[in-house]
């Protein structure tokens, strides 16, 4: 049987390093296993319910109080269809493509050694970003499987009240498999501290001999290569700003750009139906984003704190910033532009919430706030595109401005709490240009990917099933057309 390279990287390191600590007797007792401590696992279960939170109810309403009346339905029924389809797909094998290793092309894709939980039990444990802390592997796996549902829920935003849902059916499932797990794989995928850390402290002990050090550095090399390709780079991203956000958004001008303009669009009025819907489903993804950021410490410890923190003011920040700038730009500030601004600072802060200072984070929610309103009104309009309910201009944008500013505000010298070096034990020396370089690089990944990804599955959905009902049913409303239902009978 042929190994894949990683894999052979990995036997040989492993071979090396035994045989180094054959000779080291004190170092090949094996440490007793971690339990996982119960303040943790409550924590991360909330979390996990947080997320949840933000989707069902929380987008399904900020999304439904978006589109006319003869649509709300329609959109509630697509988020919601989204999260059910989307966990059992998790569950059967997306778990395993994004957060398992694979062969020949980890860097990429992960494997299918965890296909349908094999392995998963409730005695097993996912390891933390404190060495020798973990959590129940359960737990991390609804952790992330919110996460995988609520990203491609974003996208139905962008092509709302034209595209039908038997299309909607289709191109979620495909979208997830073949552009969510393989990006999330590539930005979060990691061997783990613990691994790490040996690598790091057996290069240490091997001093000036020449055959240790040799050993432990192939040792370290392939655990830093059993990573996925944004993580060999050092991309930051602490809760998705790349992974949700710009995947989604970039996604979602692909998709209304492809499906096209609904009906009527600048030539009928298309207010909102429900703004008070908007702000209580906004109100709840506000809510729910504490446990989309602060969990994604996996403790509940000062970093959680910390991005508990950072949810708070840069998101109230980016509101203000986007009512004074619609104020200048309009005359008035209107309630949907503070909830818009609102939505643009968390998103914005998601990938900076763990490494980014309150202070900073202020700042990064005024530019977010302030660039998501440029993007939404000057630019949409000026571009004529038919992003529904501004995804684009909100996720990817916002998230292109956190990813890049969370390679600014990480930097001590501003407040930022640096990367640790779980190979030395301590804060490394930060590098503020090579980090906006790397995140730059992760966000060009990612807008590829994404959007060519995008392009491709969407056109296989428009093949077999079409895209959109004919014009007179998209023209009575995809509640009646699609579910035989109306949102409201008065």
């Amino acid at each position: 049987m042929t190994l894949g390279r990683p894999r052979r990287i990995a036997a040989l390191a492993i071979m090396a390093l035994s045989a180094w600590l054959i000779a080291e007797p004190a170092l090949a007792q094996a440490p007793t296993p971690p339990i996982p401590n119960k303040g943790d696992t409550a924590w991360m279960l909330t979390a996990s319910a947080l997320v949840l939170l933000m989707t069902v109810p929380g987008l399904a309403l900020f999304y439904g109080g978006l589109v006319r009346t003869k649509n709300m339905l329609s959109m509630l029924m697509q988020v919601f269809y989204t999260v059910c389809v989307v966990c059992i797909i998790w569950v059967l094998y997306g778990y395993s493509m994004a957060f398992s290793e694979g062969t020949a092309y980890n860097a990429f894709f992960g494997g299918f050694g965890k296909a349908f939980l094999a392995g998963v039990t409730t005695e097993s444990t996912a390891e933390t970003f404190t060495q020798g802390v973990v959590i129940p592997e359960l737990v991390y796996v609804c952790f992330q499987m919110t996460f995988a549902a609520i990203t491609p829920a974003l996208i139905v935003g962008a092509m709302a009240e034209r595209m039908k849902f038997s299309a909607i059916a289709l191109f979620i499932p495909l979208w997830v498999t073949f552009v969510y797990f393989p990006i999330a794989h590539m930005v979060w995928y990691w061997a783990g501290p613990e691994a790490t850390v040996a690598a790091g402290k057996a290069l240490a002990a091997a001093g000036t001999d020449a055959a240790k050090k040799q050993a432990a550095e192939t040792a370290l090399a392939a655990v830093q290569a059993n990573a996925g390709i944004a993580f060999q780079w050092g991309a930051l991203d602490f809760a998705g700003g790349t992974v949700v956000h710009i995947n989604s958004g970039i996604a979602a001008l692909v998709g209304a750009l492809l499906v096209g303009k609904r009906v009527g669009f600048g030539k009928e009025a298309m207010p909102p139906h429900s703004l008070t819907l908007t702000l209580v489903g906004g109100a709840l993804l506000w809510v729910g984003w504490f446990g989309f950021n602060a969990g994604s410490a996996l403790e509940a410890s000062g970093t959680a704190a910390l991005a508990m923190t950072n949810t708070f003011v840069a998101t109230a920040a980016a509101a203000l910033a986007w009512l004074l700038a619609e104020n200048i730009a309009k005359g008035k500030p209107s309630l949907l532009g503070g909830v818009t601004g609102a939505v643009a600072g968390l998103v914005a802060v998601t990938p900076a919430s763990g490494f980014a200072g309150p202070m900073g984070a202020i700042v990064l929610g005024i530019v977010a706030g302030i660039v998501c309103f440029i993007a939404c009104s000057a630019i949409k309009n000026a571009l004529g595109y038919d992003d529904a309910l501004d995804v684009f201009g909100v996720h990817c944008i916002g998230g292109i401005v956190g990813a890049l500013g969370t390679g600014i505000l990480a930097a001590p010298a501003l407040g930022g709490t640096g990367v640790f070096d779980y190979t030395t034990g301590k804060i490394a020396d930060y590098d503020t240009v090579a980090q906006v370089v790397t995140q730059f690089k992760t966000v060009c990944l990612t807008l590829a990917w994404s959007g060519i990804g995008t392009l491709i599955l969407l056109s296989i959905v428009r093949v077999i099933v079409g895209l959109r009902p004919a014009v007179d049913q998209e023209r009575e409303g995809l509640d009646l057309v699609d579910h035989g239902e109306r949102a409201y009978n008065y």
